[in-house]
């Protein structure tokens, strides 16, 4: 819900909707450093994959109205995911550590929109209770510039976030797992007047090759 000035008098509307929004496939090339002094293990490598523009950008309320293309649960845009990370297990202890960042930059732009970069780093902590089942928590960082084109609004998009969010793993098999995260922010700083969380859930899924 929001006031729209554009008609130089502030006008009620409002959406209310749930839409599966972009897609993101994210592969990882790892490798792995053990040393028998510390008895510690790590690994480390690269995440690469796309954002795609699977999600709906043509949602409409109940009088017709277009939502803005920020709101919209897809961009409609293609976007390039690069990132790396480290990860270590600590000495004699079921629990690790990690670290990583991901950089998500559209590769083009869609009906005049295209969206901000978007920076990430990530800080996290990891029990594992059992063999198949993990406990985690993170501490997540983000960085979006401002969105452009004629469908954009600059004034209104961009900001800096600190998220903290605890989780939960579930190994199916040895290759396969299922995780979920709560994602609650302590800090958030939006350009002009946005739309943002009091708190967000995601989950997926992973595989190893």
């Amino acid at each position: 819900f929001h006031l729209d000035n554009d008609t130089g008098a502030p006008v009620p509307e409002q959406w209310n909707f749930s839409r599966v929004g972009d897609i993101r496939v994210l592969g990882r090339y790892q490798l792995r450093s053990e040393n028998q002094q510390t008895h510690s293990l790590s690994f480390y490598g690269l995440n690469f994959g796309l954002k795609l523009p699977t999600g709906s950008r043509d949602v409409v309320n109940a009088d017709g109205e277009r939502a803005e293309r920020t709101l919209q649960p897809g961009t409609g845009t293609t976007d390039l995911l690069l990132g790396a990370y480290y990860s270590r297990f600590l000495p004699n202890s079921n629990a690790s550590w990690f670290v990583q960042g991901l950089l998500q930059s559209p590769l083009n732009s869609r009906e005049d929109y295209r969206p901000g970069r978007r920076v990430s780093l990530d800080l996290g902590y990891r029990y594992e209770v059992t063999d198949q089942l993990g406990l985690m928590v993170q501490l997540n960082a983000l960085h979006r510039s401002k969105d452009s084109g004629l469908q954009a609004e600059p004034d209104d998009t961009g900001g800096e976030f600190l998220f903290i969010s605890p989780g939960i793993s579930y190994a199916i098999t040895k290759s396969f797992q299922v995780y979920g995260f709560v994602q609650k922010p302590i800090y958030q700083h939006v350009n002009g007047v946005q739309l943002t969380a009091a708190w967000s859930a995601v989950a997926g899924v992973s595989t190893r090759f």
